[in-house]
């Protein structure tokens, strides 16, 4: 019960991660272009629609750091009840590494955040710790219920994915919590250590008791 992903997806994604963590720590030019560009054009909306950021700071919460160590918590416990270690393992990995991940980028990339946001995050901004959060529990989920759908069940499990992935990214970004580069290395370096952690587990944990 753990779709084990091909090594390309996390060679592939943590290297465009390194290559975006360069660009950012150098600051290039068009990418700073873009970043404020997009987050001026989100300054603007959010101004005209106060009930709309209201609204979004409740969404973002979703993939807050407790609600995302509860609910892998919680995953884990239940595939040990099963006596499922593969995916148990999965889980808790996942759980723990995962926002280490980001933490430590936070601590090492010291990137100032949009100024006056419309919300106070007192930390560095790259990546977009709760866009880590969604994306590797997004990924996760995808991974665990692959091998037990066919192909329209998976492709709708994708879909949620990736719905539930953009809209937290995109409240990051509309209530200037972080740039829009931070989101896109937010879903780059879950995707990485998500899928890396899928083939760890695969190659050294046994499937069930």
């Amino acid at each position: 019960m753990l779709a084990r992903p091909p090594a390309s997806v996390p060679l592939l994604a943590l290297a465009a991660f390194v290559g975006l963590l360069l660009l950012v720590t150098a600051e290039w030019a068009p990418l700073e272009r873009v970043d404020l560009d997009v987050s001026e054009a989100a300054r603007r909306y959010g101004l005209q629609h106060p009930d709309h950021i209201a609204a979004l700071r409740i969404v973002t919460d979703i993939a807050d750091v407790v609600p995302y160590l509860t609910v892998g918590g919680v995953a884990t416990l239940l595939f040990l009840a099963r006596r499922l270690r593969r995916p148990a393992l999965f889980c808790a990995l996942v759980t723990v590494v995962v926002p280490l991940a980001w933490s430590l980028q936070h601590w090492l990339v010291h990137r100032p955040r949009p100024v006056d946001g419309f919300v106070t995050v007192p930390s560095s901004g790259f990546p977009s710790g709760h866009t880590s959060n969604a994306s590797a529990a997004s990924v996760a989920a995808v991974l665990l219920v692959w091998p037990l759908l066919a192909r329209v069940g998976r492709v709708l499990v994708v879909l949620a994915a990736v719905l539930v992935t953009v809209v937290i990214a995109g409240t990051r970004v509309a209530l200037l919590a972080h740039w829009p580069t931070d989101v896109l290395g937010g879903v780059l370096l879950a995707v990485g250590v998500v899928t890396a952690i899928a083939r760890i587990v695969h190659r050294w944990a046994p499937a069930s008791t």
